[in-house]
């Protein structure tokens, strides 16, 4: 027998191209450089996923006997008490590793591992399964957030909502295909999960949220504040307080918040009315600046270069960045609608089959857009690198 081909098998290994995205994605809606946190999320990710691979085919073994006896574990290559171990083992080195980045990370991959646990042990055969399979990939992006930002990532989380609750919606559709992949016989889910996947590709290709701004430096975290009404008061002069240096001194590891807005109408302590006093964005970007976060962009080439006066010298380089999230946006949206479609004429089980396939794979450019999207060009076009690897080791192991 060919343990390793058996093991390949039933732990997915090309699906596994697909995780780091989510931790990458996570810690670019920081404003913050990966860091070595981000790859201890990573690794944990990783591990956790492959817990949850070992851990379905264990419980599904007796359903996989009827509808697949060519998986490993009814085809005897190998043992339900192996793959039950090798769940518990991927699960405590996942824990371990999510610890070492940190106990908001430990919180968080601690939810991440129930998730899947509860998953494969209950939820999945019920009308909960595709919302917990959802919640898992949420999960894992916030794995990263919490990671990245180290001990005080509450600031962060709620920016990186929008990106998780995408990566959610995407899971959830792949998922509902997936629970007739071996019967076949409906076009409804994968209509369904047609319509969801240009949905997302409309939203992750047009505007911009989090991260790190178009000019390639911090995306809002600069003027982030007033816009839930927590700006900097300043002085009559116009000048910011005496607060305000020291929280743009913060921005560079934070991302900061200072004079976030204003961007929703919340007046301006120092003009009494809703635009921005003159020296406090200025004053923030240019402490981001000292701090060397601005032009995380530029590093790869695809920063704006700025002027004297630290305003943006053109708009190439962005609209660079935008043609860069539209194309990720475009391949998200033939990796995974292509598939469907043929589902949706032909709903048999191959066809549904490759559709859930499609599907996962459309993770990793769902993840580099959603990446590009908060500003980090350079990350998302290494999460986009991930894709052909998957493609060509997805014809060799199956992903489902």
């Amino acid at each position: 027998m060919n343990a390793p081909r058996a093991w390949a098998e039933l732990l997915r290994l090309p699906a596994l191209f697909t995780v780091p995205g989510d931790a990458l994605a996570g810690a670019a809606t920081t404003g913050l450089r990966p860091n070595r946190r981000t790859l201890l999320a990573i690794g944990s990710s990783l591990c956790l996923y492959e817990a949850g691979m070992a851990l379905n085919d264990w419980a599904d073994r007796a359903d996989d006997a009827v509808e697949r006896p060519e998986r490993p574990l009814p085809s005897g290559r190998i043992t339900p008490p192996a793959a039950l171990a090798a769940a518990t083992a991927f699960t405590a080195a996942g824990l371990t590793l999510a610890a070492r980045a940190g106990r908001p990370s430990l919180v968080t991959a601690s939810a991440l591992a129930g998730t899947v646990w509860a998953y494969d042990l209950g939820l999945k055969h019920t009308p909960a399964g595709p919302a917990a399979m959802a919640a898992a990939r949420g999960l894992d992006l916030l794995l990263g957030v919490t990671a990245t930002a180290g001990r005080d990532p509450s600031h962060t989380a709620e920016i990186a909502l929008p990106s998780a609750a995408a990566l959610a919606a995407h899971t959830l559709a792949v998922t509902v295909v997936s629970r007739r992949e071996a019967q076949g016989g409906s076009s409804t889910a994968p209509l369904a999960a047609l319509a969801v996947t240009a949905t997302l590709t409309r939203l992750v290709g047009a505007g911009h949220r989090g991260g790190r701004d178009d000019r390639g430096g911090h995306v809002g975290h600069v003027s982030r504040g007033d816009e839930f009404g927590h700006g900097d008061p300043s002085t009559g002069t116009g000048q910011p307080s005496s607060a305000a240096p020291r929280t743009a001194r913060l921005s560079p590891r934070w991302g900061g918040h200072f004079g976030r807005g204003n961007g929703f109408g919340h007046a301006d302590p120092a003009t009494g009315s809703a635009q921005p006093s003159s020296a406090a964005l200025p004053s923030a970007r240019q402490a981001l600046r000292r701090g060397g976060q601005v032009g995380w962009g530029s590093r790869f080439g695809l920063g704006a270069p700025a002027t004297g006066t630290g305003q943006p010298s053109g708009t190439a380089p962005r609209t660079a960045r935008q043609a860069l999230r539209g194309a990720l946006a475009l391949a998200y949206f033939g990796t995974a609608a292509k598939p469907l479609f043929h589902a949706v004429l032909n709903p048999s089980p191959p066809l549904t089959q490759r559709a859930v396939g499609g599907g996962i794979r459309a993770m990793i450019p769902l993840q580099a857009a959603l990446t590009a999207r908060a500003g980090a060009a350079g990350t998302a076009l290494l999460t986009a690198a991930l894709a052909p690897a998957a493609r060509k080791f997805a014809r060799k192991v199956s992903v489902t």
